[in-house]
Protein backbone atom coordinates (compact mmCIF):
# COMPACT_ATOMS: atom_id res chain seq x y z
CA UNK A 1 0.00 0.00 0.00
CA UNK A 2 3.07 2.36 0.81
CA UNK A 3 4.48 1.71 -2.58
CA UNK A 4 1.48 2.43 -4.66
CA UNK A 5 0.69 5.63 -2.61
CA UNK A 6 4.06 7.49 -2.89
CA UNK A 7 4.18 5.90 -6.70
CA UNK A 8 0.66 7.83 -6.81
CA UNK A 9 1.89 10.77 -5.06
CA UNK A 10 5.02 11.28 -7.42
CA UNK A 11 3.24 11.09 -10.16
CA UNK A 12 1.08 13.82 -9.88
CA UNK A 13 3.77 15.97 -8.45
CA UNK A 14 4.00 16.52 -12.25
CA UNK A 15 0.46 17.06 -13.23
CA UNK A 16 -0.48 20.14 -15.61
CA UNK A 17 -2.62 20.92 -12.26
CA UNK A 18 0.26 21.12 -9.60
CA UNK A 19 2.67 22.48 -11.72
CA UNK A 20 0.49 25.48 -12.01
CA UNK A 21 -0.48 25.26 -7.93
CA UNK A 22 3.18 25.47 -7.28
CA UNK A 23 3.24 28.75 -9.39
CA UNK A 24 0.22 29.75 -7.62
CA UNK A 25 2.09 28.92 -4.10
CA UNK A 26 5.15 30.83 -5.39
CA UNK A 27 3.17 34.03 -6.27
CA UNK A 28 1.47 33.97 -2.88
CA UNK A 29 4.00 33.98 -0.88
CA UNK A 30 5.65 36.94 -2.68
CA UNK A 31 2.66 38.54 -1.75
CA UNK A 32 3.00 38.18 1.35
CA UNK A 33 6.70 38.93 1.43
CA UNK A 34 5.52 42.15 -0.46
CA UNK A 35 2.60 42.94 2.00
CA UNK A 36 5.05 42.44 5.08
CA UNK A 37 7.37 45.04 3.45
CA UNK A 38 3.83 47.49 3.67
CA UNK A 39 4.10 47.20 -0.26
CA UNK A 40 -0.12 45.51 -0.65
CA UNK A 41 -2.39 47.03 1.97
CA UNK A 42 -4.17 44.61 3.79
CA UNK A 43 -7.89 44.25 2.64
CA UNK A 44 -5.90 43.64 -0.67
CA UNK A 45 -3.98 40.92 0.84
CA UNK A 46 -6.62 39.23 2.37
CA UNK A 47 -8.51 39.65 -1.20
CA UNK A 48 -5.56 37.60 -2.68
CA UNK A 49 -5.79 34.93 0.23
CA UNK A 50 -9.07 34.49 -0.20
CA UNK A 51 -9.69 34.63 -4.08
CA UNK A 52 -6.13 33.56 -5.69
CA UNK A 53 -7.23 30.53 -7.57
CA UNK A 54 -7.58 29.21 -11.15
CA UNK A 55 -9.17 26.80 -13.44
CA UNK A 56 -6.81 24.45 -15.25
CA UNK A 57 -9.10 24.50 -18.43
CA UNK A 58 -8.97 27.97 -18.35
CA UNK A 59 -5.14 28.38 -18.19
CA UNK A 60 -4.98 26.24 -21.12
CA UNK A 61 -7.79 28.58 -22.96
CA UNK A 62 -5.70 31.41 -22.48
CA UNK A 63 -2.24 29.69 -23.51
CA UNK A 64 -4.01 28.98 -26.64
CA UNK A 65 -4.11 32.62 -27.44
CA UNK A 66 -1.09 34.09 -25.67
CA UNK A 67 1.91 31.30 -26.51
CA UNK A 68 3.01 32.39 -23.10
CA UNK A 69 2.43 30.15 -20.29
CA UNK A 70 2.94 32.08 -16.93
CA UNK A 71 0.99 34.98 -18.81
CA UNK A 72 -2.04 32.42 -19.49
CA UNK A 73 -1.39 31.28 -15.81
CA UNK A 74 -1.36 34.76 -14.35
CA UNK A 75 -4.52 35.91 -16.37
CA UNK A 76 -6.48 33.30 -15.47
CA UNK A 77 -5.76 33.95 -11.65
CA UNK A 78 -6.29 37.69 -11.94
CA UNK A 79 -9.87 37.08 -12.96
CA UNK A 80 -10.60 34.61 -9.71
CA UNK A 81 -9.13 37.67 -7.84
CA UNK A 82 -10.32 40.72 -9.42
CA UNK A 83 -8.97 44.44 -8.83
CA UNK A 84 -6.30 43.31 -6.08
CA UNK A 85 -4.87 41.08 -8.65
CA UNK A 86 -2.60 44.19 -9.48
CA UNK A 87 -0.26 43.55 -7.03
CA UNK A 88 0.20 39.61 -7.63
CA UNK A 89 3.27 39.30 -9.94
CA UNK A 90 4.81 42.20 -9.19
CA UNK A 91 7.98 43.60 -10.42
CA UNK A 92 8.32 39.57 -11.03
CA UNK A 93 9.86 38.22 -14.61
CA UNK A 94 8.80 34.26 -15.20
CA UNK A 95 11.49 32.85 -14.00
CA UNK A 96 11.43 34.21 -10.66
CA UNK A 97 8.29 32.25 -10.46
CA UNK A 98 9.21 29.24 -12.64
CA UNK A 99 12.67 28.39 -11.19
CA UNK A 100 11.20 28.87 -7.63
CA UNK A 101 8.58 26.69 -8.07
CA UNK A 102 10.62 24.23 -9.68
CA UNK A 103 12.95 24.23 -6.42
CA UNK A 104 9.81 22.94 -4.51
CA UNK A 105 8.66 20.66 -6.91
CA UNK A 106 12.30 18.72 -7.44
CA UNK A 107 12.54 19.00 -4.05
CA UNK A 108 9.41 17.33 -2.62
CA UNK A 109 10.20 15.15 -6.00
CA UNK A 110 13.67 14.56 -3.77
CA UNK A 111 11.84 13.50 -0.80
CA UNK A 112 9.65 10.92 -1.77
CA UNK A 113 13.13 9.36 -4.00
CA UNK A 114 14.61 9.32 -0.78
CA UNK A 115 12.18 7.57 1.08
CA UNK A 116 12.47 4.71 -1.64
CA UNK A 117 16.27 4.89 -1.50
CA UNK A 118 15.70 4.26 1.99
CA UNK A 119 13.59 1.44 1.68
CA UNK A 120 15.83 -0.29 -0.46
CA UNK A 121 18.94 0.04 1.62
CA UNK A 122 16.63 -1.68 4.45
CA UNK A 123 16.33 -4.43 2.35
CA UNK A 124 19.40 -4.92 1.30
CA UNK A 125 20.64 -4.67 5.28
CA UNK A 126 18.12 -7.24 5.61
CA UNK A 127 20.10 -9.67 2.71
CA UNK A 128 23.33 -8.91 3.97
CA UNK A 129 22.88 -9.92 7.21
CA UNK A 130 20.68 -13.27 7.01
CA UNK A 131 23.40 -14.66 4.16
CA UNK A 132 26.41 -13.43 6.59
CA UNK A 133 29.04 -16.38 6.47
CA UNK A 134 27.16 -17.98 3.08
CA UNK A 135 30.07 -18.74 1.06
CA UNK A 136 29.81 -18.58 -2.36
CA UNK A 137 32.21 -18.64 -5.50
CA UNK A 138 33.82 -15.03 -5.87
CA UNK A 139 34.45 -14.27 -9.56
CA UNK A 140 36.92 -11.75 -11.59
CA UNK A 141 36.27 -11.57 -15.59
CA UNK A 142 33.56 -13.74 -15.03
CA UNK A 143 35.81 -17.13 -13.61
CA UNK A 144 36.29 -18.22 -10.21
CA UNK A 145 38.37 -16.98 -8.37
CA UNK A 146 38.50 -17.28 -4.45
CA UNK A 147 35.28 -17.75 -1.82
CA UNK A 148 33.10 -14.73 -0.70
CA UNK A 149 30.12 -15.12 1.46
CA UNK A 150 26.78 -13.75 0.21
CA UNK A 151 26.08 -11.78 2.79
CA UNK A 152 29.20 -9.15 1.67
CA UNK A 153 28.86 -9.47 -1.61
CA UNK A 154 25.43 -7.40 -1.01
CA UNK A 155 26.91 -5.20 2.20
CA UNK A 156 29.22 -3.94 -0.73
CA UNK A 157 25.94 -2.87 -2.67
CA UNK A 158 24.77 -1.47 0.43
CA UNK A 159 27.94 0.59 1.16
CA UNK A 160 27.46 1.78 -2.40
CA UNK A 161 23.63 2.75 -1.75
CA UNK A 162 24.13 5.12 1.34
CA UNK A 163 26.88 6.71 -0.95
CA UNK A 164 24.30 7.26 -3.26
CA UNK A 165 22.02 8.61 -0.38
CA UNK A 166 24.55 11.04 0.99
CA UNK A 167 25.19 12.23 -2.76
CA UNK A 168 21.32 12.81 -3.32
CA UNK A 169 20.63 14.91 0.01
CA UNK A 170 24.02 17.13 -1.04
CA UNK A 171 22.16 17.35 -4.84
CA UNK A 172 18.47 18.04 -2.76
CA UNK A 173 20.60 20.84 -1.24
CA UNK A 174 21.61 22.81 -3.64
CA UNK A 175 18.10 22.62 -5.93
CA UNK A 176 16.18 23.99 -2.95
CA UNK A 177 16.81 27.38 -3.78
CA UNK A 178 14.76 30.11 -5.18
CA UNK A 179 15.21 33.18 -7.18
CA UNK A 180 13.48 36.95 -6.90
CA UNK A 181 15.71 38.95 -8.21
CA UNK A 182 13.90 40.10 -11.44
CA UNK A 183 14.42 40.13 -15.61
CA UNK A 184 18.42 39.80 -15.28
CA UNK A 185 19.30 39.15 -11.63
CA UNK A 186 19.73 42.74 -10.32
CA UNK A 187 16.97 43.71 -8.18
CA UNK A 188 15.49 47.16 -9.91
CA UNK A 189 12.32 46.23 -9.31
CA UNK A 190 12.19 44.20 -6.33
CA UNK A 191 13.49 44.19 -2.91
CA UNK A 192 16.11 42.06 -1.79
CA UNK A 193 14.70 41.56 1.49
CA UNK A 194 11.30 40.15 -0.53
CA UNK A 195 13.06 37.43 -2.29
CA UNK A 196 14.77 36.17 1.50
CA UNK A 197 10.78 36.78 3.38
CA UNK A 198 9.05 34.45 0.34
CA UNK A 199 11.68 32.15 0.17
CA UNK A 200 11.48 31.43 3.74
CA UNK A 201 7.98 31.12 3.40
CA UNK A 202 8.90 28.63 1.17
CA UNK A 203 11.36 26.55 3.05
CA UNK A 204 14.25 27.52 0.79
CA UNK A 205 17.28 29.37 -0.01
CA UNK A 206 18.35 32.06 -1.93
CA UNK A 207 20.65 31.84 -4.55
CA UNK A 208 22.91 34.30 -3.77
CA UNK A 209 23.63 35.56 -7.08
CA UNK A 210 21.19 34.79 -10.16
CA UNK A 211 20.81 35.77 -13.65
CA UNK A 212 17.02 36.14 -15.12
CA UNK A 213 17.21 32.18 -13.72
CA UNK A 214 18.55 29.73 -11.05
CA UNK A 215 22.50 28.56 -12.86
CA UNK A 216 21.71 25.02 -14.62
CA UNK A 217 25.31 23.65 -12.68
CA UNK A 218 22.12 22.58 -9.77
CA UNK A 219 20.21 20.86 -12.31
CA UNK A 220 22.92 19.37 -13.72
CA UNK A 221 23.99 17.69 -10.13
CA UNK A 222 20.75 17.14 -9.31
CA UNK A 223 20.27 14.67 -12.12
CA UNK A 224 23.71 13.56 -12.36
CA UNK A 225 23.16 12.38 -8.92
CA UNK A 226 19.65 10.29 -9.98
CA UNK A 227 21.89 9.12 -13.06
CA UNK A 228 24.70 7.80 -10.61
CA UNK A 229 21.73 6.07 -8.74
CA UNK A 230 20.51 4.42 -12.01
CA UNK A 231 23.87 3.34 -12.41
CA UNK A 232 23.97 1.61 -8.83
CA UNK A 233 20.66 0.14 -9.29
CA UNK A 234 22.18 -1.34 -12.57
CA UNK A 235 25.43 -2.59 -11.24
CA UNK A 236 23.09 -4.55 -8.84
CA UNK A 237 21.03 -5.72 -11.51
CA UNK A 238 23.60 -7.26 -13.68
CA UNK A 239 24.96 -8.99 -10.71
CA UNK A 240 21.66 -10.52 -10.09
CA UNK A 241 21.19 -11.46 -14.29
CA UNK A 242 24.52 -13.12 -13.61
CA UNK A 243 23.72 -15.40 -10.81
CA UNK A 244 20.12 -16.21 -11.91
CA UNK A 245 21.88 -17.71 -15.21
CA UNK A 246 21.07 -21.68 -15.49
CA UNK A 247 24.67 -22.48 -15.54
CA UNK A 248 25.27 -20.19 -11.76
CA UNK A 249 21.46 -20.37 -10.36
CA UNK A 250 22.60 -19.19 -7.02
CA UNK A 251 20.00 -16.78 -7.13
CA UNK A 252 16.74 -15.71 -8.81
CA UNK A 253 14.12 -13.36 -9.09
CA UNK A 254 10.46 -14.72 -7.40
CA UNK A 255 8.82 -16.36 -9.63
CA UNK A 256 4.76 -15.99 -9.21
CA UNK A 257 1.55 -18.53 -9.89
CA UNK A 258 0.58 -17.98 -13.14
CA UNK A 259 3.19 -15.89 -14.28
CA UNK A 260 4.74 -17.22 -17.91
CA UNK A 261 8.09 -16.58 -19.01
CA UNK A 262 8.12 -16.98 -22.99
CA UNK A 263 5.55 -17.78 -25.24
CA UNK A 264 7.15 -20.22 -26.63
CA UNK A 265 9.16 -22.26 -23.73
CA UNK A 266 6.70 -22.93 -21.30
CA UNK A 267 10.12 -23.90 -19.35
CA UNK A 268 11.33 -20.11 -19.27
CA UNK A 269 11.50 -18.10 -15.63
CA UNK A 270 13.64 -15.03 -17.19
CA UNK A 271 15.44 -12.26 -14.80
CA UNK A 272 12.73 -9.83 -16.23
CA UNK A 273 12.82 -6.92 -13.12
CA UNK A 274 16.63 -6.83 -13.29
CA UNK A 275 17.00 -6.74 -17.14
CA UNK A 276 14.14 -3.98 -17.08
CA UNK A 277 16.04 -2.14 -14.46
CA UNK A 278 19.34 -2.27 -16.45
CA UNK A 279 17.34 -0.47 -19.42
CA UNK A 280 15.40 2.04 -17.36
CA UNK A 281 19.17 3.23 -16.41
CA UNK A 282 20.54 4.46 -20.18
CA UNK A 283 17.46 6.92 -20.17
CA UNK A 284 18.39 8.51 -16.81
CA UNK A 285 21.99 8.23 -17.62
CA UNK A 286 21.22 10.16 -21.07
CA UNK A 287 18.65 12.90 -18.88
CA UNK A 288 21.76 13.39 -16.89
CA UNK A 289 23.68 14.40 -20.41
CA UNK A 290 20.58 16.78 -21.17
CA UNK A 291 20.57 18.49 -18.17
CA UNK A 292 24.72 19.43 -18.67
CA UNK A 293 23.60 20.19 -21.27
CA UNK A 294 21.57 23.00 -20.31
CA UNK A 295 24.28 24.56 -18.79
CA UNK A 296 25.50 27.12 -21.24
CA UNK A 297 23.04 29.40 -21.75
CA UNK A 298 22.88 33.09 -23.78
CA UNK A 299 24.16 35.73 -21.59
CA UNK A 300 21.70 36.41 -18.46
CA UNK A 301 19.37 33.38 -20.16
CA UNK A 302 17.75 31.59 -23.09
CA UNK A 303 15.07 29.75 -23.51
CA UNK A 304 16.74 25.89 -24.57
CA UNK A 305 16.62 24.37 -21.72
CA UNK A 306 13.20 25.10 -21.04
CA UNK A 307 12.06 21.96 -23.43
CA UNK A 308 14.67 19.61 -22.19
CA UNK A 309 13.35 20.05 -18.42
CA UNK A 310 9.56 19.72 -19.07
CA UNK A 311 10.94 15.72 -20.31
CA UNK A 312 13.61 15.18 -17.29
CA UNK A 313 12.15 16.71 -14.70
CA UNK A 314 9.09 14.52 -14.54
CA UNK A 315 10.57 11.62 -16.05
CA UNK A 316 13.99 10.90 -14.63
CA UNK A 317 12.38 11.21 -11.30
CA UNK A 318 9.52 9.22 -11.62
CA UNK A 319 11.65 6.68 -13.24
CA UNK A 320 14.29 6.70 -10.50
CA UNK A 321 11.15 6.18 -7.88
CA UNK A 322 10.14 3.52 -9.87
CA UNK A 323 12.97 1.76 -10.26
CA UNK A 324 14.16 2.17 -6.52
CA UNK A 325 10.49 0.62 -5.47
CA UNK A 326 10.93 -2.49 -8.17
CA UNK A 327 14.58 -3.36 -6.99
CA UNK A 328 13.34 -3.26 -3.61
CA UNK A 329 10.38 -5.37 -4.34
CA UNK A 330 12.57 -7.90 -6.54
CA UNK A 331 15.03 -8.26 -3.04
CA UNK A 332 12.33 -9.24 -0.71
CA UNK A 333 11.33 -11.98 -3.15
CA UNK A 334 15.04 -13.20 -4.36
CA UNK A 335 15.14 -16.73 -4.11
CA UNK A 336 18.96 -17.63 -2.49
CA UNK A 337 20.00 -21.17 -3.93
CA UNK A 338 22.09 -22.33 -1.06
CA UNK A 339 22.98 -25.72 -2.77
CA UNK A 340 24.06 -24.23 -5.93
CA UNK A 341 26.29 -22.13 -4.44
CA UNK A 342 28.16 -25.41 -2.47
CA UNK A 343 27.95 -26.81 -5.85
CA UNK A 344 29.60 -23.99 -7.76
CA UNK A 345 32.21 -23.45 -5.06
CA UNK A 346 33.19 -27.60 -5.83
CA UNK A 347 33.04 -26.91 -10.12
CA UNK A 348 36.63 -25.67 -10.10
CA UNK A 349 37.67 -28.57 -7.84
CA UNK A 350 39.34 -27.05 -4.60
CA UNK A 351 41.83 -24.23 -7.07
CA UNK A 352 40.16 -21.34 -5.38
CA UNK A 353 43.07 -22.44 -2.37
CA UNK A 354 45.98 -21.59 -4.62
CA UNK A 355 46.74 -18.68 -3.64
CA UNK A 356 46.32 -19.92 -0.22
CA UNK A 357 48.68 -22.49 -0.65
CA UNK A 358 51.11 -20.11 -2.71
CA UNK A 359 51.18 -17.26 0.31
CA UNK A 360 52.37 -20.61 3.01
CA UNK A 361 55.25 -21.23 0.30
CA UNK A 362 56.23 -17.44 1.03
CA UNK A 363 55.79 -17.91 4.27
CA UNK A 364 57.77 -21.01 4.78
CA UNK A 365 60.92 -18.75 2.99
CA UNK A 366 60.24 -20.18 -0.90
CA UNK A 367 61.29 -17.34 -3.43
CA UNK A 368 57.96 -16.32 -4.82
CA UNK A 369 58.08 -17.00 -8.42
CA UNK A 370 59.48 -20.19 -7.67
CA UNK A 371 56.65 -20.69 -5.28
CA UNK A 372 54.04 -19.15 -8.00
CA UNK A 373 55.35 -21.45 -10.53
CA UNK A 374 55.33 -24.90 -8.27
CA UNK A 375 51.58 -23.80 -7.58
CA UNK A 376 50.58 -23.24 -11.54
CA UNK A 377 51.97 -26.06 -12.33
CA UNK A 378 49.65 -28.46 -9.86
CA UNK A 379 46.37 -25.93 -10.74
CA UNK A 380 46.89 -26.62 -14.29
CA UNK A 381 47.19 -30.04 -14.23
CA UNK A 382 43.78 -30.26 -11.48
CA UNK A 383 42.06 -28.07 -14.35
CA UNK A 384 42.92 -30.14 -17.13
CA UNK A 385 42.38 -33.49 -15.52
CA UNK A 386 39.47 -33.05 -13.28
CA UNK A 387 41.62 -33.55 -10.06
CA UNK A 388 40.51 -31.90 -6.74
CA UNK A 389 43.48 -29.41 -6.38
CA UNK A 390 44.02 -30.12 -2.40
CA UNK A 391 44.37 -33.59 -2.95
CA UNK A 392 47.15 -33.40 -5.42
CA UNK A 393 48.41 -30.55 -3.14
CA UNK A 394 48.71 -33.09 -0.80
CA UNK A 395 50.80 -35.70 -2.78
CA UNK A 396 53.04 -32.84 -4.29
CA UNK A 397 56.74 -33.97 -2.45
CA UNK A 398 58.45 -30.95 -3.37
CA UNK A 399 55.34 -29.15 -1.61
CA UNK A 400 55.78 -31.06 1.30
CA UNK A 401 59.16 -30.33 2.16
CA UNK A 402 58.55 -26.60 3.08
CA UNK A 403 54.11 -27.66 4.42
CA UNK A 404 54.43 -30.54 6.58
CA UNK A 405 51.41 -32.34 5.81
CA UNK A 406 49.61 -31.97 8.89
CA UNK A 407 50.11 -28.23 8.24
CA UNK A 408 48.03 -28.49 5.10
CA UNK A 409 44.53 -28.94 6.86
CA UNK A 410 44.82 -25.10 7.76
CA UNK A 411 46.02 -24.01 4.19
CA UNK A 412 42.67 -26.09 3.30
CA UNK A 413 40.68 -24.56 5.59
CA UNK A 414 36.94 -22.73 3.98
CA UNK A 415 36.72 -20.53 7.38
CA UNK A 416 40.18 -18.85 6.39
CA UNK A 417 37.53 -16.51 3.97
CA UNK A 418 35.50 -15.26 6.32
CA UNK A 419 37.71 -14.14 9.13
CA UNK A 420 37.73 -10.47 8.27
CA UNK A 421 33.69 -10.66 7.40
CA UNK A 422 32.74 -9.32 10.53
CA UNK A 423 35.31 -6.23 10.35
CA UNK A 424 34.03 -5.55 7.25
CA UNK A 425 30.32 -5.40 8.53
CA UNK A 426 31.20 -3.42 11.32
CA UNK A 427 32.70 -0.60 8.82
CA UNK A 428 29.81 -0.72 6.55
CA UNK A 429 26.59 -0.83 8.92
CA UNK A 430 28.24 1.07 11.90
Amino acid sequence: MIERYTRKEMGELWTQEKRFRAWLEVELAICEAWHELGAIPAQDMENIRARADFDLDRILEIEERTRHDVIAFLTAVEEKVGPSARYIHLGCTSSDIVDTANALSLYRAGEIIAKALDGLLQSLDRISHEYKGRLMMGRTHGIHAEPISFGQKMAGFYAEMRRHEARWQRALEQIRVGKISGAVGTYAHLDPRLEELACRKLGLEVDPVSTQIVQRDRYAEYFTALALMAGGIERLCVELRHLQRTEVLEAEEGFSKGQKGSSAMPHKKNPISAENLTGLSRLVRSNALAAMENMALWHERDISHSSVERVIMPDSTILIHYMLTRLTNLLDKLQVNDANMEYNLDLSMGLYFSQRVLLALVEKGLERQKAYELVQEDAMYCWENKVYFPDRIRENQEILKHIPLDELDAVFDMGYYLKHEDLVFQRVFK
